[in-house]
């Protein structure tokens, strides 16, 4: 099936410039690029051997080699085989969201504690600091 720029880049998007099986980095001008280290192709989450549809939902990025191999098995069984999570990577706009939750959790235990033992100021610093490592925090 043929996709538009506008659909490529939404697929690729989704999962942030990573092989949604392996978590690998692949390169979005890599499209179609077999033989390319970085090369990747459309995979249908729920493959269509098996009912899935070409609707956008079901359209991940995935590395030539992993989608190949993946053929008609289960997305959930081709990542365990990779050892990753059995859920695809975060999007940007998803990864930006965790952090935000982070930071504010991270802020809130911060000043409880810091007013808890230092008072008022400590209560300052200490939601300074725990929304700062909540930031740091992997948001994956």
């Amino acid at each position: 099936m043929a996709y538009s720029d506008d659909e490529l880049r939404a697929i690729y998007r989704k999962t942030d410039g990573k092989c949604h099986l392996c978590w690998r980095v692949i390169r979005y001008a890599l499209y179609g690029a077999y033989a390319e280290r970085h090369g990747w192709e459309v995979d249908h989450s729920n493959p269509r051997a098996k009912g899935g549809t070409n609707r956008r939902s079901n359209l991940v990025a995935a590395c030539c080699s992993c989608n190949r191999t993946k053929r008609a098995s289960s997305t959930r069984g081709a990542r365990k085989r990779n050892g990753v999570s059995t859920r695809r990577p975060k999007s940007r706009n998803e990864k930006r969201a965790t952090r935000r939750k982070n930071k504010a959790i991270g802020g809130t235990l911060g000043a409880a504690i810091g007013g808890a033992a230092f008072g008022p100021v400590g209560a300052l610093l200490c939601g300074l600091v725990g929304a700062a490592i909540g930031n740091d925090v992997n948001p994956e």
